[in-house]
């Protein structure tokens, strides 16, 4: 490969290590063309697998930052650069490595960090994001719908409690309505007219005798009598002289 060609394919490959949140290196001796097809097929979505030249990775991991591949990058090496879930393409490399037991994963870097070989294997036994995302979603779905039953508990408890009192309420005989007050008051009885002669209280004389015997002078007789009037003075209250 000629000088500019490889300055070319090491920039690339830093930039792929740059641009990917994993990377895994595998050896694929004793893998077919059409094997390695396969394995990028089931790896497209989440990373792009590429066989790559040893020397030229070591230059490409350092600068961009990478040293665990150094002591790797021996025999024919691929790399599968993560740029989706880490956990679905560990998951992939592993089941296509018990299917073509010459697939070997050698190690990668998970966000800047290290990983083995083992570190990469119990990554592929983890639950992928869309898995964790759904558990996730179900917990807050169960724990939101348990929110809203300790909320509405109280309420609904107060509405048939307050349902049922209105009921009893209803069934309950009602009392007789009362009748009005009268309006008026009831007039007070007259006072008894005093028949003492008391000044200053008028009282009826009793003139049927005298009227019944048709003496006119015995009744105006009576009449002053009853009312203190001098016998001197006539029946219209005008003051004479005795003759």
């Amino acid at each position: 490969m000629a000088r500019p060609d490889k300055a070319a394919a090491v920039a690339e490959l830093t930039d792929s290590f740059r641009g990917s949140s994993a990377a895994m290196l595998t050896e694929y001796r004793g893998l077919t063309v059409a094997q390695l097809k396969e394995l990028r097929r089931s790896l497209a979505g989440n990373a792009t697998y590429a066989v790559v030249k040893n020397t030229l990775t070591k230059i490409a991991a350092r600068e961009a930052g990478i040293d665990s591949f150094e002591s790797l990058l021996e025999g024919p090496s691929a790399i599968a650069f993560v740029t989706g879930d880490p956990v679905v393409v560990a998951k992939g490399l592993r089941d296509f490595g018990r299917a073509n037991p010459a697939l070997v994963v050698k190690g990668g870097v998970l966000d800047g960090r290290p990983l083995s070989a083992d570190e990469v294997r119990k990554l592929a036994d983890l639950e992928s994001r869309e898995v964790l995302l759904a558990k996730l979603a179900g917990d807050m779905k169960a724990s939101l719908q348990q929110a809203v039953s300790l909320f509405a508990a109280p309420l609904s408890q107060a509405a048939r409690v307050l349902g049922a009192l209105e009921a009893q309420k209803l069934s309950e005989p009602q009392p007789p309505a009362e009748a009005p007050e009268a309006s008026v008051q009831e007039a007070a009885p007259e006072p008894e007219m005093p028949t003492d002669g008391t000044p200053g209280i008028e009282e009826t004389p009793d003139t049927t005798a005298a009227e019944t015997a048709g003496d006119e002078g015995g009744a105006a007789q009576v009449v002053a009598d009853a009312t203190d009037v001098p016998a001197h003075t006539d029946v219209a209250g005008d003051a004479t002289s005795a003759s």
